[in-house]
């Protein structure tokens, strides 16, 4: 996952805020029905949902590596493998675009403090469309979706280099081009045309009385519902600290009282998730194609601006959540930094963090075709300088053993079940596409 280790901006954090945020429990997700979960894992990794049939949800939010792909920036459609020993492709099946940013977590997404979703926060609850989110299919996001994950995963199905594929390549493509609405009804048309999925739809949903019922509603509130579900991490080392039945780690406890007091993390580290919702610019180093807007002369991504068209949020992100945060390397939004260590010296100096970044700190799976644009955006000097200049953070002076402290509070935020969900990966789909 993409992670920003947002030190403090804000004013001295009082005594409340240094016992840190209170405990997560059950009851503050949103509810999950186990028979839809059970429909979505399924989905979740089933290729049909892809334009060529060659990606899943899965491929880069895989359980093998904490729901994420474990590279900086992923290979999406096209692609051959999962995580870090994923390539690129070959021929005219190869890719033609990196995914502009890190692959994100999805860690506690179904807590109901979560209303806005992506690094940008272009996916927000709002009544402004009457559909129930602000998003970038505006009025045309279809009714009933059930929940801010239920919606989310719709965008990737429909994105050309993330699942759906190049133009004139396929039916989802082609109908992305016409409108980003067009393409969903004949997803829904793929999946419930097959007699494994059908059935289930039919016992799970009750909007759903024969498979002809079924649309890409259901289909994203069983996504929807698998990860709400399948995601939930709440046991950590911390928490059992914060119900007073264990203690920490005498190096994680002093990185928690730096974490909630002189360092300042909790400025936007805050509440249970470890997040302020929020966006901030941390003067992480560029590179990448970017998500570029259509009147970008060249691929760079101004972040928070994007979405928002104003100047004042160029090149701010959303903050992350930190729970399994050490599952979930590369870091940042484009996961510049390898390590956490590498991640809170970008937040103590920013300046020197930047100078000191190079292309090889990047875990990029080898593409040589696209070697003349990943680091492009580099070479344009007032580019670089709004960058450098778009910064939020004060720079902080910690020792090295302060670090390894907040590295070791950090470690703590793990859950022990991380690594053990409750549904998992299949070893099938109904579809009897192969399983990445």
């Amino acid at each position: 996952m993409a992670h920003l280790f947002c030190l403090s901006l804000f004013a001295a954090i009082n005594a409340s805020a240094a016992e840190g945020p209170g405990p997560l429990n059950p009851e503050d997700f949103r509810p999950a029905d186990p028979a839809k979960a059970r429909i979505g894992q399924l989905l979740f990794y089933d290729k049909i949902l892809s334009g060529n049939r060659n990606i899943a949800c899965g491929t880069c939010h895989h359980h093998d590596h904490a729901g994420a792909d474990g590279v900086s920036l992923g290979i999406g459609e096209g692609g051959v493998g999962v995580g870090p020993e994923r390539t690129a492709g070959k021929g005219a099946e190869r890719i033609v675009k990196r995914i502009p940013r890190n692959a994100p977590a999805l860690w506690n997404l179904g807590h109901r403090s979560v209303g806005v979703l992506f690094y940008d926060g272009r996916l927000s609850e709002s009544d402004l469309y009457g559909n129930g989110f602000n998003s970038p299919a505006e009025e045309w996001l279809p009714h009933g979706l059930e929940t801010i994950v239920a919606a989310q995963a719709l965008f990737p199905l429909v994105a050309q280099f993330e699942m759906a594929g190049n133009p004139k390549e396929n039916e989802i493509a082609g109908a992305v081009h016409d409108r980003i609405d067009a393409a969903w009804p004949i997803l829904a048309r793929r999946v419930r045309t097959i007699p494994g999925y059908a059935a289930q739809f039919v016992d799970a949903f009750e909007t759903v009385e024969k498979p002809e019922d079924v649309s890409i509603v259901e289909i994203a509130n069983a996504i929807g519902a698998f990860v709400v579900s399948e995601w939930q991490s709440f046991d950590s080392p911390y928490d059992a600290w914060q119900s007073g039945t264990a203690p920490l780690p005498q190096d994680a406890e002093r990185g928690r009282v730096l974490f909630f007091g002189a360092a300042g993390c909790v400025g936007c580290h805050s509440g249970p998730l470890f997040t302020d919702h929020s966006f901030h610019a941390l003067g992480l180093p560029a590179f990448g194609p970017g998500r570029t807007r259509l009147f970008d002369p060249y691929a760079r991504d101004v972040g928070r601006m994007g979405e928002s068209d104003v100047l004042e949020d160029a090149y701010r992100f959303r903050t992350p959540s930190l729970r399994n945060v050490a599952l979930t390397a590369p870091y940042g939004h484009n996961g510049a930094w390898p390590t956490m260590e590498a991640m809170i010296r970008q937040h103590l100096d920013p300046a020197a963090a930047r100078a000191s970044w190079t292309p090889e700190t990047a875990n990029l799976p080898a593409a040589p075709w696209l070697a003349p644009t990943d680091f492009v955006t580099r070479q344009d000097a007032r580019e670089m300088a709004r960058q450098a200049a778009s910064v939020d953070i004060v720079p902080l002076a910690l020792s090295d053993d302060e670090i390894a402290d907040l590295v070791a509070f950090l470690h703590a935020l793990t859950g022990k079940t991380a690594r053990s969900r409750p549904l998992g990966r299949p070893d099938t789909v109904p579809s009897g596409l192969p399983v990445d």
